[in-house]
């Protein structure tokens, strides 16, 4: 993007807290929604924008599901950076490995959102464990728990590239 203006892109698995961390940062986002059996899904992608020091940062949330390949790679076109939500519940499953490949091969810089950190049974570390020496943030996507700190934290490290 133009200078002081960083494209972040939002992935994660199915039921993450992708849409609820943008919600988050961006009580106006716009987000485009389906029912399915499971609930609510995002089923073209999110928008949400704000302002992180002197950078204009938009961010762009993807779908969860394996079928909407293309539209994660349509969406990642141009990104500054990007940031994988993990449900801190279940940790790092099959389609956060995917994602997190696919990531790095891309030589993108990344963050990790522990979200649903305030949810029994939520394990943070475990995360820590499976990534390490990646930046991962415990936060609650639900209730605004760090959200704008770990994105304010992110960020600053988008700045000294």
């Amino acid at each position: 993007m133009a200078e002081g203006r960083l494209k972040i892109v939002v992935f994660g698995s199915f039921n993450a807290g992708k849409s609820s961390f943008i919600q988050a940062l961006d009580p106006r986002s716009r987000h485009i929604e389906a029912t399915s059996k499971e609930g609510p899904t995002t089923v073209a992608f999110d928008f949400g924008r704000l302002q992180v020091g002197d950078q204009a940062v938009y961010l762009f949330g993807t779908p969860g599901q394996e079928r909407f390949e293309f539209v994660r790679q349509i969406l990642s076109r141009g990104m500054d950076g990007a940031i994988i939500v993990v449900d801190a519940t279940t940790g790092v499953d099959a389609m956060t490995r995917h994602l997190y490949d696919q990531l790095k091969g891309l030589e993108v810089p990344l963050a990790f959102m522990a979200n649903k950190c305030d949810s029994p049974g939520a394990v943070p570390e475990a995360i820590r464990r499976d990534l390490p020496g990646e930046m991962v943030h415990p936060i609650s996507a639900r209730s605004g728990d760090n959200v704008h700190a770990a994105l304010d934290a992110f960020v600053a490290t988008l700045a000294t590239r």
